[in-house]
Parts: C-alpha cells; sequence; structure tokens
C-alpha cells in the first residue's frame, strides 16, 4: 500500500509556505505521498508548488469538495456549468503537480441538503464526471469519488450506492474512493464494503470516528485492512484527522471541526503511519499462518 497525509494534517494554508510545512512534515514522519485539498483551484499558486515538491522529490494526490455554486448535481444550468469548470481546471492542476489523483465529493456539494437528490440531478452530475473523466485521461489523471456521509452530501452514502452510481457513469477512469470516517456512520461494517468496491477501489481514506489518534475511536480498523488485504488492494491509503489546532477557514467549517482533538501535528502523524503500518503486517502475519 501506498501511505499518505491529508495536508490539513500540516498546515491550513496552501500559500508556498504552508505547503513547505506540509511537505517537510510529511516526509519526515515517513509518508510516500502528500495530499492536497484543492480549495480554490484557480487560484492555486502552481509556481510556488511546483518548486516546493521538487525541491522534497513529493508525490501528490489532490482532492476537492464541490459548493452549491459549482454543484453539477443541481438542477441549475449555472452551477453545473460552474462546475465542470472547476473540476477540469483541478484536472489540470494535479496534472500539473504530477499528480494521478483527483479525489473526493466531486459529484456535488459537500453539505447538508434539504431534500433528495433529483432525477436530473443524478443526470447531470454524471454526464459531467463523463466529460471530466476524458478530461483527466488525456492529462494522466483519474478521478475517485468519496463517499461520504448523509450530512455532506444526497447523492452517495454507501459503497453499494457508489458502485451503482459509478456503473450508470460507465467510465473507466473512474473508480471509488471509501473513507473509514465516513464509512462508520453509514455502513453495517467495514468489511464487505471493500470487497463489494473489490477492483473499482481506487483511494481509501484512513480517519477515526472522532478524526483524531488512529485507535482510540469506534472505527473497526482490523477489519478494514484485512478487507483491504483480501482485494490484493495496493493503492493510496492516506491518513485524514482535523483539529481547529490547524484551520482553513473554508474546509474546517465545512466539516464541522469545532473541537481541539491533538495540537501536535508531528506526533499525530508519526502515531498514524505507525498504526497502519501495524495494521498492514498484522493481516501479513495472519496470511502466513
Amino acid at each position: 500500500m501506498i501511505f499518505g497525509s491529508h495536508g490539513l494534517v500540516w498546515t491550513g494554508s496552501f500559500d508556498e509556505a504552508g505547503l513547505r510545512t506540509a511537505v517537510v512534515g510529511n516526509a519526515a514522519a515517513g509518508y510516500d505521498i502528500l495530499e492536497i485539498p484543492l480549495l480554490d483551484p484557480f487560484a492555486f499558486d502552481l509556481g510556488a508548488a511546483q518548486r516546493v515538491l521538487a525541491e522534497h522529490s513529493t508525490r501528490i494526490t489532490a482532492s476537492l469538495g464541490l459548493s452549491a455554486g459549482t454543484d453539477i448535481s443541481s438542477e441549475d444550468p449555472g452551477a453545473v456549468a460552474a462546475g465542470e469548470r472547476l473540476l477540469e481546471r483541478a484536472v489540470e492542476v494535479t496534472a500539473e503537480l504530477g499528480g494521478r489523483w483527483l479525489v473526493g465529493v466531486i459529484y456535488g456539494a459537500m453539505r447538508k441538503h434539504e431534500r433528495p437528490l433529483t432525477p436530473t440531478g443524478r443526470h447531470n452530475g454524471q454526464a459531467v464526471l463523463r466529460r471530466v473523466a476524458d478530461h483527466a485521461a488525456a492529462r494522466g489523471v483519474s478521478l475517485a469519488v468519496e463517499v461520504v456521509n448523509r450530512y455532506e452530501t444526497n447523492v452517495i452514502n454507501t459503497a453499494r450506492q457508489a458502485i451503482a452510481y459509478l456503473r450508470e457513469i460507465d467510465h473507466d477512469n473512474i473508480r471509488l474512493h471509501l473513507d473509514t470516517y465516513h464509512m462508520n456512520i453509514e455502513e453495517s461494517g467495514l468489511f464487505e464494503p471493500f470487497l463489494d468496491a473489490g477492483d473499482l477501489l481506487g483511494y481509501v481514506h484512513i480517519g477515526e470516528s472522532h478524526r483524531g489518534y488512529l485507535g482510540t475511536g469506534t472505527v473497526d480498523f482490523a477489519a478494514t485492512f484485512r478487507a483491504l488485504a483480501r482485494i490484493d488492494y495496493t493503492g493510496p491509503v492516506v491518513f485524514e484527522s482535523f483539529s481547529n489546532a490547524v484551520v482553513d477557514p473554508t474546509l474546517s467549517n465545512t466539516l464541522g471541526v469545532w473541537r481541539n482533538l491533538w495540537d501536535d501535528s508531528d506526533d499525530l502523524a508519526r502515531h498514524a503511519i505507525a498504526f497502519m503500518r501495524g495494521q498492514e503486517r498484522a493481516v501479513q502475519t495472519i496470511a502466513m499462518h
């Protein structure tokens, strides 16, 4: 598996100084990749990011959550068009940074919805994703749609819903992105959904039930890593954690980061990668016997 950490483990700003903080911390903790949240791909300082990444030979992935104004699953043609432009730009930034994955809530607005998704909205989102997947494939980038809980989307909340959604899109450059934090809310267990995903799985977020230190909440990580081993998953496994010790004004508020779950990024990140590697070794040991 390829282990990574989310940028908000390290910094709340993604200017040159913030990126350097994240890149240096990520490398020192022993991670293979860094996930950069592209909060505004049009304003992102591409040149600064390229300099920092080159200095430290860091590989990246990129993530994104759409807003109401860029909701491709909306019935508003203006929002759908704005969302498509945003996703295309995010793909281009990811490619310029040498990234292979653009992941996250890239299929609709990441917020609490007041009503179910409409058939028209579902069609709009899927049509946009087909075109963006073509745009991405031409640039060596793959998409992965993140399954999140009912309070953050009305489109897909479980792995099986996402599998059906992807089968309707029918594009081989869009994969499934599962996140243990969200799965712990919505799924009946953390073993079967990964088996259901199988070869469709392209990206994994590892997060605790309270989004703090791994192993101190209610997520069944043993089942998670057994399932990943069962399907021979070798893709990105990215640690994601949030605290009001590290705040981005937009994303932190959207995610409801109101508590101080940790205040030492280095200690948190080192604990997380040791925990994940320990889970991976435990599964390998069991398999050998």
